[in-house]
């Protein structure tokens, strides 16, 4: 007697999931900015920092842009999710620390590498904290350094030095306070301004046009120095909300606030 044929679950045999393909056009840009990282740790390892430093920002302009492709397209998934955080694990967690060791931290010894770890860690932990608080937090402000800000900013500074031929290795103290601080920062509770509630369909004032050409123009001559600028502006800004808050909050002492309502 022949035995019943067991009853298939629902999983890669499913006739519907097999169906189930991937989104293409946003995962284009993932898979763009992942190679970006990677080339600049290749790139890195070769000697061209300043080849290194621009891959990082380029990666960082197509994390930007995948995100909001994939919302204006109405193409989420969760494997785009996934996708978009292990890409930004390789460029902007193991390629600004893979680059700044390979430039200023390596004469360090131990403590070369452990500043590139604390920095790399960072980003990781930084990454799993931001997926298990996606409904929990407010959207307009982001929980710590932004990790493509903190690798911009390591590669920043990375690119201004080395227009200005100064030797990693001459500040390579300076170089690991940058990676501490960056590392640190990210995994923080220090508010950044988000920018996601920023329509592009909204209509702004007519200043704001010739203020975008500006940049831009400020950007071409100087793209170096008005880069890391930006990105050293932005990562200070979140500590002067933060001290902005505790001197605004009730229960700072210095603010103490409204006295409580005497008892009838």
């Amino acid at each position: 007697m022949n035995s019943p044929i067991p009853r298939l679950k629902k999983g890669l045999l499913d006739p519907e999931r097999r169906r189930k393909g991937i989104y293409v056009l946003p995962n284009l840009f993932t898979s763009a900015s992942l190679f970006a990282g990677f080339y600049a740790i290749v790139q890195g390892m070769d000697g061209k920092f300043e080849v290194a430093c621009i891959a990082i920002f380029v990666a960082m302009v197509l994390d930007g842009l995948d995100g909001r492709v994939a919302r204006m397209t109405r193409t989420t998934s969760e494997f785009g999710a996934q996708l978009d955080s292990l890409s930004d694990m390789v460029s902007f967690g193991a390629a600004p620390a893979l680059v700044m060791y390979a430039w200023a931290l390596q004469p360090l010894g131990k403590w070369g590498w452990i500043g590139a770890f604390i920095y790399c860690v960072c980003a990781a932990l930084r990454l799993a904290r931001f997926n298990t608080n996606l409904g929990v937090v407010d959207k307009r402000f982001f929980q710590g350094l932004p990790s493509p800000a903190a690798a911009c900013l390591m590669a920043g500074l990375i690119w201004v030095l080395n227009e200005w031929q100064v030797s990693g290795g001459d500040v390579r103290w300076v170089a690991w306070v940058m990676a501490v601080f960056a590392g640190v920062t990210m995994i923080s509770t220090v508010p950044y301004y988000s920018g996601k509630d920023f329509n592009l369909r909204r209509s702004v004032p007519f200043w704001v046009i010739p203020a975008i050409v500006v940049g831009y123009l400020l950007i071409s001559i100087q793209p170096s120095h008005v880069l890391f600028g930006l990105f050293l502006c932005y990562a200070l800004s979140g500590y002067l909300v933060w001290i902005m808050r505790a001197i605004r909050s009730p229960k700072n002492p210095a603010n103490p606030g409204k006295p409580p309502a005497a008892p009838k």
